[in-house]
């Protein structure tokens, strides 16, 4: 109640009307679904509070769904520009298919694969992020270190347990690095398989995630989207254990620095095995810039992968719906 004894008036909203219980219009959740987009956070809420003047300064009391999608477009494209209303228009088809999303994010040592891999999480709405270190983890339990030693060191200095004899001419550091990757991708396909059979959004990321290792048996109705984060410039690429170690403080740069030239060698082993295999590579220099990029590409690979396939739609819808989807995919990815 205010001073002069009169109840001040509710502020106006506009309900969307397909929305459960008829929600009215959220500039958070808005701006979360623009983020999708491959907008920062700061420029997706200023869309999102666009979109909610444009929906004031008229005199209806109710948007659908459909009509909001509509108004969110013109307003990006208008503040951000096309490449951004399209990406934004791609992402929300794809969202209306009843298909898992599969990011997995891998790269040498230091590159900033987590905190891609948590930035994006948060701009595609993924909860779920699995390292494999974490997997690394669950295996040493299961076989000592005896049975299987190169699981139970790092991935850039698993060379010290690597036994002998190698074979002439193999170097030690690599050979460690892929007896280590081809023990943790077993477990990185059972997690894929998994997430495909329960239909889970996931990203998967680790310097564990390597091109060709990666093989899931079960990928069917889901869009698996691989790529590997790369810092070629080596001054950049150290200055990142600097600030890590200043960051989490469990993380000294000794150590990481001290095996500096076994971690270039592996980045530029797990680049040649992404050219190798047709995956992307993303350069690291700038984090926004480099969500922006990974954005694209996640969206052009779901298009692409969706579009070509039969896909189930969702919540059982007919398939003449889905036919009608899958047709707004292939003309998105023109």
């Amino acid at each position: 109640m205010s001073k002069d004894g009169t109840t001040p008036e509710a502020p106006r909203s506009v309900i969307v009307s397909d929305r459960e219980h008829g929600l009215p219009y959220s500039k958070g959740l808005m701006a979360n679904t623009i983020m999708a987009a491959g907008l920062s956070p700061a420029r997706a809420y200023h869309v999102a509070h666009v979109i909610e003047e444009r929906l004031l300064s008229g005199t209806r009391e109710s948007v659908t769904n459909e009509e909001l999608r509509e108004l969110a477009v013109e307003v990006i494209r208008s503040e951000a520009g096309e490449r951004y209303a399209r990406s934004y228009l791609k992402w929300q088809t794809l969202s209306e298919l009843d298909v898992p999303i599969i990011i997995l994010i891998g790269g040498g040592t230091g590159v900033g694969k987590s905190t891609i891999a948590t930035q994006l999480a948060t701009r595609l709405g993924i909860v779920r992020i699995i390292s494999s270190d974490a997997i690394r983890e669950v295996m040493k339990g299961v076989f000592s270190k005896d049975i299987m030693p190169t699981l139970h060191s790092s991935s850039f200095n698993a060379d010290e347990v690597v036994r002998d004899p190698l074979p002439k001419g193999d170097d030690p550091v690599l050979v460690g690095f892929r007896e280590q990757v081809a023990a943790v991708s077993v477990g990185i396909n059972a997690l894929i398989d998994r997430a495909v059979t329960e239909g889970t959004d996931v990203i998967i990321e680790g310097a564990h995630v390597v091109p060709g290792f990666i093989k899931p048996e079960n990928v069917g109705d889901a869009v698996i989207v691989p790529l590997v984060v790369a810092v070629d410039d080596e001054d950049l690429h150290r200055s990142h254990f600097f600030v890590r170690a200043h960051e989490t403080r469990t993380r000294p740069q000794g150590r990481y620095l001290a095996h500096f030239a076994n971690i270039r060698k592996i980045q530029k082993y797990i680049r040649s095995l992404a050219l190798k295999n047709g995956v992307a590579i993303v350069q690291n220099y700038n984090l926004d810039s480099t969500l922006a990029s990974v954005i694209d590409h996640v969206v052009a690979r779901a298009t692409e992968t969706a579009a070509a396939r039969p896909l189930r739609p969702a919540g059982g819808r007919t398939s003449a719906r889905a036919a009608a989807l899958s047709t707004r995919l292939k003309e998105g990815a023109r």
